[in-house]
């Protein structure tokens, strides 16, 4: 017979303490976008260094080849860091994921160029952007279980929105550090040494970064899942990740899926349609799409707090429907030519994004039972930003050329936004509930009471919180609905 909840069973976190541990991951997020900034704000210059030879269009596409590289290392990253963080706990995966992360940026910064070792300065470059993909492999996924394992049931919303506050935040840093430095020193010194200073600053940012984590502690959740299983080897067998948890790795890969279509459209992809096929000046756009970072981060925390208090599928499937209405209308206001207008096309699209990126990363890694959560969220995550995230500005340049339709990337969106909806319907809600095959975690010792006082309608717990995960993931195996606490 399952037993009542007991108040041991319920954790307690301070949310200054969770603060602490949300600050702690968007850091190390901070910097994967700080250097997505900056080697974006660096493609042409990094082209005429390693690939001098060629012409400079042919310049442009190796830099971004070279770029597209860590797509290629992160899934393994995945698979490598995800199933580690599981065995041996989140934190010190982290720790290890940033600490590679800053070092392999750094060293892009020592390459010398083509013409003083020739070939090998644009191997190396190909190197040191493995290394930068394997170490993000681990990276988000780490965060994300990270931040929502930390914090309180009630507020995992909004504290898992500071990690995009993160994404957003490097990313302007990274591209405005860029953009500084070539106002301040000119092209031509910009060219001979200035374009590796970004690189040079990443690194004691991501070690100070990585020692900072190295003070936090262990997610209360994951320290309860080793006392519980005191003893354990190894994780899940990687073959139940994808013959038990099938159901919500799928579900991961097609929320990753519309997630990451608009995320690289607007981040990545926009810059290059406003001036490529809009015929806007570089500069302009460039400063168009920071601007509409920087509205965006107060907006991501909001929707994560209001996600905590209305729930995440009413805004994420509110954003859907929104986003296959006024995408068209969001592209022919950026076709408009007029600034204001322009901008206002931006800020429309940009506010969907931030819709998404207060809720999705409270949404994803709730999917997961805890003892799986940080491998098949990484594996989950990583497969799909690489098929689908990282060739979005490809595919679509590739369409705009194709069918010569300036409104091709609209119908994109629309097309990414129905299947997510449709994915979505699918997707049970997860605010205020704790976490799967976790117990309840609260922000203060008073809620207890009133947690217990829900039960009845809330949960009911096995003696031994291993023996319910294992029901439930029997349950999941035979395709029936585990128990409402861990689903």
């Amino acid at each position: 017979m399952p037993a009542r909840l007991r108040r041991r069973d319920i954790a307690v976190i301070n949310l200054a303490v969770a603060r602490k541990a949300a600050f702690g991951a968007a850091v190390g997020n901070a910097m994967e976008w700080f250097d997505f900034g900056v080697y974006s704000y660096l493609a042409v210059t990094i082209g005429r260094i390693f690939f001098p030879e060629v012409d400079s269009d042919a310049q442009l596409v190796a830099s971004f080849a070279t770029f597209a590289v860590a797509f290629v290392a992160r899934p393994v990253g995945a698979v490598f860091f995800g199933r580690l963080g599981d065995v041996v706990g989140r934190k010190i995966v982290l720790v290890a994921t940033l600490a590679i992360m800053a070092l392999s940026t750094f060293c892009i910064g020592l390459i010398p160029g083509y013409r003083t070792i020739g070939l090998p300065a644009a191997l190396l470059l190909f190197l040191a952007r493995l290394l930068q993909g394997f170490s993000t492999g681990g990276e988000y996924a780490g965060a994300m279980t990270y931040i929502v394992e930390y914090s309180p049931d009630k507020r995992r919303g909004m504290m898992a929105s500071l990690l995009e506050v993160g994404t957003l935040s490097g990313f302007v840093l990274g591209a405005g550090m860029v953009t500084a430095l070539t106002a301040w020193m000119g092209p031509e010194k910009m060219l001979q040494w200035g374009w590796r200073v970004p690189f040079f600053i990443a690194a004691p940012l991501g070690l100070f970064a990585a020692w900072f984590r190295t003070r936090l502690a262990e997610t209360p959740v994951f320290e309860s899942l080793e006392k519980n299983a005191e003893g354990r080897e190894s994780s899940v067998p990687f073959r139940d990740l994808f013959f038990v948890h099938w159901r919500p790795m799928l579900l991961g890969l097609g929320l990753v899926f519309f997630y990451n279509v608009i995320d690289y459209m607007v981040l990545s992809y926009m810059p290059s349609y406003l001036s490529a096929v809009m015929g806007y000046g570089e500069t302009k756009g460039l400063l168009l799409i920071l601007v509409v970072m920087l509205i965006m981060i107060p907006v991501v925390i909001l929707v994560g707090a209001a996600s905590d208090r209305w729930g995440r599928n009413p805004i994420i499937r509110g954003a859907l429907v929104s986003l296959i209405f006024l995408s068209l209308p969001a592209f022919w206001m950026v076709r408009e030519g007029n600034d204001a207008v322009v901008f206002s096309g931006l800020v429309l699209l940009g506010a969907h994004l931030a819709a998404f990126e207060g809720t999705m990363t409270s949404t994803l890694p709730s999917l997961f039972f805890t003892e799986v959560r940080y491998g098949a969220l990484a594996i989950t995550y990583n497969f799909s930003t690489s098929i689908f995230g990282g060739t979005t500005p490809l595919v679509l340049s590739l369409l705009v050329r194709t069918f010569h339709d300036k409104f091709v990337p609209a119908y994109y969106l629309i097309g990414a936004a129905f299947i997510g909806l449709v994915v979505s319907l699918f997707v049970k809600e997860t605010a205020s509930r704790s976490l799967r095959g976790s117990t309840p975690v609260v922000e203060h010792s008073g809620e207890i009471g009133e947690v217990l006082a829900r039960q009845e309608e809330a949960v009911w717990w096995h003696e031994e919180p291993e023996a319910q995960v294992q029901k439930a993931m029997e349950q999941e195996r035979s395709g029936k609905d585990p128990p409402e606490n861990l689903s």
